[in-house]
C-alpha cells in the first residue's frame, strides 16, 4: 500500500468550499440514548463533542485509551460490549474479527463523498475482510524522529533510525518498545544485517524470530542511552518536557504539541521511511447505538469537524476540505516536517495478526526488562 500526503490532499481545496453534508440517519432512534465513544486520548475535545451534539442532537461520552493493546483487551473483556464505536489502527482490524468482536459497516449509511478517495482505497488492506468493510478511515500520521535542535546535530539529508543511537546523545533518548525494534530493524535491513526481509516478520514465526533475535541484540547494546520508554502520547511529551530527552522515535503529534508550547523541537523522517499508520471508526459487535455511530462518521466527514480534529491532535484528517480550514501554524508544521520524497517513502504498518502481536510483545518485554 502506497499512500502519500499529496495523494491524500488531492481535491481538498475544492472540497473545502462545499457545504456541510446533511445528516439523514433516523435521529429519533439515535437520539434515544447516549453514543459511547472509545478512542485514543485527546481525540475528542469538549468543543468537538459539543459541536457533534449541536449538529445531530445526539449526546456523546468519550472514554480515552492509550494503546491498541489496551483497546483490544478492553473489548475482549466485554465481548464487544460497553462502547458503540472504537478507533483502532487499520492493521489491527483483522485481529478483532478473529475474536468476533466487531460488525461490518452498512456502507449505504455513510457519506463517503466527504472522505478522501485515497483514504477509502488505502484502508481496504485490513479494513475490508472477505468483501465486507469494517473500517471507515478517520486519520493518519507517522512515527519518526523528534529532536531538540538546541542539543542535537541532525543532518536531515542522511537521517537514519541509527542516528538515535549516536553516543553524543548520552542518556537522552526516548522510544516506544515495540516500534523502536521495528525502527532498528529497518536500519539493520538497509545495512544487510537481517536474515530475512523485515516484512517477512509479519508473515511467519520463523522469519519473525530470526529477525527479531538480531534486532533485540542490537537494541540492548544501546539501552543505556534511554532516558525513558514511552507508551502513550502523554508519556512521549513528558520525556522531552520534564525527563531530559533530546531525541526520540515518536509520533508526529508529539513534536507538534511540543512546538506549540514554544519548545525548539523538530520532526523528520529517516531515510528508511517514517512508520505510517491509519485509524478509523469501527463498530463493536454488541454496540447499543449503532445508528448514532453513522451520524458520528457523517459529522466527521465534513471540513469543519475534520479541521477541529487536526487542531486537537496534530494528526491528518481524512475529511475532505479539512486542511483548508487549519491555522497557518498547523499547516507549516507538516510542510517543515515532510519533503515530497519523505511522503513517497512512508513505511505503512503491515497487518499485525494476533500471533504476531503476541510475539512482538514477547520481544518488547525482553527489551524492556533487559
Amino acid at each position: 500500500m502506497s499512500i502519500t500526503r499529496r495523494r491524500f490532499l488531492q481535491g481538498t481545496l475544492a472540497a473545502g468550499a462545499a457545504a456541510s453534508v446533511p445528516f439523514y440517519i433516523n435521529r429519533a432512534i439515535a437520539q434515544d440514548q447516549t453514543l459511547r465513544i472509545y478512542a485514543w486520548a485527546g481525540y475528542f475535545s469538549e468543543a468537538m463533542l459539543a459541536d457533534f451534539t449541536e449538529k445531530t442532537g445526539i449526546r456523546a461520552t468519550f472514554t480515552p485509551y492509550g494503546t491498541n493493546d489496551e483497546l483490544m483487551n478492553s473489548l475482549r473483556a466485554t465481548d464487544g460490549s460497553g462502547f458503540d464505536v472504537i478507533m483502532p489502527t487499520v492493521d489491527r482490524v483483522p485481529g478483532y474479527l478473529d475474536y468476533d468482536l466487531v460488525q461490518p459497516l452498512d456502507e449505504s449509511r455513510i457519506n463517503w463523498g466527504g472522505a478522501l478517495d485515497s483514504a477509502i482505497a488505502g484502508s481496504e488492506v485490513g479494513g475490508v475482510v472477505d468483501g465486507k468493510r469494517y473500517f471507515a478511515p478517520s486519520d493518519w500520521g507517522t512515527e519518526a524522529i523528534t529532536y531538540n535542535r538546541r542539543f542535537t546535530d541532525i543532518d536531515r539529508a542522511t537521517l537514519s533510525y541509527a542516528d538515535l543511537w549516536n553516543p553524543d546523545h548520552g542518556q537522552g533518548v526516548t522510544v516506544r518498545g515495540h516500534s523502536a525494534l521495528v525502527g532498528i530493524g529497518l536500519w539493520l535491513e538497509r545495512e544487510g544485517r537481517l536474515p530475512f526481509p523485515l516484512l517477512d516478520s509479519y508473515k511467519n514465526e520463523e522469519a519473525m524470530r530470526a529477525n527479531f533475535d538480531v534486532i533485540l541484540e542490537e537494541a540492548i547494546k544501546h539501552k543505556d542511552m534511554l532516558v525513558q520508554f514511552w507508551d502513550t502520547e502523554n508519556d512521549a511529551q513528558a520525556a522531552f518536557r520534564t525527563n531530559g530527552a533530546i531525541i526520540g522515535q515518536t509520533w508526529d503529534s508529539t513534536a507538534f504539541r511540543l512546538q506549540q508550547e514554544g519548545e525548539d523541537i523538530a520532526y523528520a523522517a529517516p531515510r528508511e521511511g517514517a512508520l505510517a499508520w491509519m485509524e478509523g471508526f469501527v463498530i463493536p459487535k454488541n454496540a447499543q447505538n449503532p445508528d448514532a455511530v453513522y451520524e458520528l462518521i457523517n459529522w466527521y466527514y465534513t471540513p469543519e469537524a475534520g479541521s477541529m480534529f487536526v487542531e486537537a491532535t496534530g494528526y491528518n484528517s481524512t475529511a475532505k476540505g479539512a486542511e483548508a480550514l487549519l491555522p497557518e501554524a498547523t499547516r507549516k508544521f507538516f510542510q517543515d516536517s515532510y519533503t515530497e520524497d519523505d511522503l513517497a517513502n512512508l513505511w505503512w504498518w503491515p497487518i499485525q495478526e494476533p500471533w504476531y502481536v503476541a510475539l512482538r510483545n514477547e520481544y518488547q518485554d525482553r527489551y524492556l526488562s533487559a
